[in-house]
């Protein structure tokens, strides 16, 4: 197993190895917001795509299927790397982002009048 996990990488980590792939291929003047936010959407798509007509447990089955949850993995990764890419285009400290829409999120939906629920 790599030592190299959620555990040991950091975003930064994961940001520069983005900025360094697109930078040696020279796709910088490809890479403008509206090319990656469209990006970023038609990979969420393509993830979607693998769960598509299956009902909620049925999606958690299907990720018992190593060749799928490959599959899944791949999509994620194309997702994440769409976002990362993002971010170092437009200087946003994605981790600051993070940070304050979970803070958002806290007060918007309160524990003690969510817990277990899904509705508004």
């Amino acid at each position: 197993m790599s030592n190299r996990n959620d555990e040991t990488t950091t975003v930064a980590m994961l940001r520069d190895m983005v900025r360094r792939f697109a930078a040696d291929r020279e796709w910088e003047p490809y890479h403008t917001p509206k090319n990656l936010a469209m990006g970023a959407a038609i990979e969420a798509a393509e993830l979607m795509e693998h769960f598509l007509w299956v009902d909620g447990p049925g999606s958690l089955e299907l990720m018992k299927d190593p060749d799928r949850r490959e599959q899944v993995a791949e999509e994620i990764a194309d997702v994440a790397c769409h976002l990362f890419n993002l971010c170092n285009v437009v200087g946003l400290d994605l981790s600051e982002a993070f940070r304050a829409k979970m803070a958002k999120n806290d007060l918007k939906y309160p524990a003690e009048q969510y817990r277990g629920r899904y509705t508004k």
